[in-house]
């Protein structure tokens, strides 16, 4: 089949590989959309070492050359009797595979499972013709919904669960910095879940335009006169919760400024570097700091999929679909800052093929 192979930073080959041999508890899926997200930028920039997932795969031992991939959707087509998934079915995938017997999982946090690995990042993913899939992962996409707006399902996903970890009231005014894929996921979240005042804060343009289709009940320019507007925005009182979703460096600091005594800050982002935390403000006003991490597929990836059927989410968000070929020019793209969107690949569109072979 062919595939799409990171060997290391900058250096991702279409190939030819071997068809996937699914094992147990597995199916294997034919790829119709895989998508790329930052995870897959810090592995494109810096190599393997990103972000904590690149160690052996659990079971196989894995690690070497991979097919990336951890937003995919697609069709099943080899599966065994039993298993609940025929073929020709419409399946995404939420890509993070849990034991279901930890500690972790039995509090239903999955996505700390103490042998938690991820398709395409620590076994080979969906940026592939073929790939296969855990079953425990496997969610069928609704009748109604395409192919395109299925391919946003696991970033919805993460998005959803970051605004359940936000843990909002009926009511409240919150503060989401950070209008980007991921915010527009969590405003999108948000949206679903609770009646609530959203003031979105970016820099003026078209991800500020979005947010005030998709939800924001107020936009605000950073800038000079960005926290100024925030204030007059949420009233003298601070926020209820804020939301860091941009990653970008000292937004914690801000974030802290814009809270109320007693709120919430929620870190979605991931910064690029360590960043400093008034602890002394954050005790002497009793806010809460929490996190979040990827999504609990159980709870989160079906829920992600009827809010992209019942919105117009992905019209907002879909940059393009795009061959396997140009996943290096995209990622490329991605660094310069040249896409606010999400950029879908198609394996079944031709590609040029690298003729080295892998044996991935």
């Amino acid at each position: 089949m062919r595939a799409a192979v990171f060997h290391d930073a900058g250096d991702v080959r279409l190939e030819h590989v071997p068809d996937p041999t699914p094992a147990a508890g597995e199916v294997v899926v034919r790829v119709l959309r895989s998508g790329m997200c930052g995870t897959d930028l810090g592995e494109w920039t810096k190599g393997p070492r990103t972000f904590p997932v690149r160690t052996p795969h659990p079971v196989t031992g894995h690690h070497g050359p991979m097919i990336p991939g951890h937003e995919l959707v697609g069709e099943v087509v080899e599966t065994v009797p039993g298993s609940g998934w025929e073929t020709g079915r419409l399946v995404a995938s939420g890509a993070g595979v849990s034991c279901g017997t930890c500690d972790r999982c039995r509090e239903g946090r999955t996505n700390l499972c103490r042998r938690y690995y991820t398709l395409g990042l620590n076994t080979h993913g969906g940026m592939a013709e073929l790939v296969s899939v855990p079953m425990s992962t496997l969610r069928p996409v609704p009748d109604g919904l395409g192919l395109d707006a299925a391919g946003l399902a696991q970033p919805m996903a993460v998005g959803l669960h970051a605004a359940r970890r936000a843990g909002v009231r009926p009511g409240d005014t919150v503060v989401l910095i950070g209008a980007g894929a991921i915010g527009t996921f969590v405003l999108a979240g948000l949206r679903d879940l609770v009646d609530c005042d959203v003031v979105v804060v970016d820099f003026a343009g078209r991800r500020l335009e979005r947010a005030a289709r998709t939800g924001a009940t107020t936009t605000v320019a950073a800038g000079d006169d960005g926290d100024a507007a925030v204030a007059e925005a949420v009233g003298p009182g601070g926020a209820d919760v804020v939301i860091e979703a941009s990653g970008a460096l000292g937004m914690v600091g801000r974030a802290q400024a814009m809270v109320r005594p007693g709120g919430r800050i929620l870190q979605v982002g991931l910064p690029s570097g360590p960043q400093e935390i008034d602890l002394h403000a954050l005790v002497m006003r009793e806010v809460t700091l929490e996190t979040t991490l990827a999504h609990v597929c159980g709870d989160d990836l079906s829920p992600a999929m009827e809010i992209l059927a019942r919105t117009g989410l992905a019209t907002e968000l879909l940059d393009s679909v795009r061959p396997l070929s140009d996943l290096a020019g995209q990622l490329d793209r991605m660094a310069s800052g040249g896409l606010d969107g999400k950029v879908l690949f198609d394996p079944t569109m031709e590609p040029e093929i690298d003729t080295r072979s892998s044996d991935t």
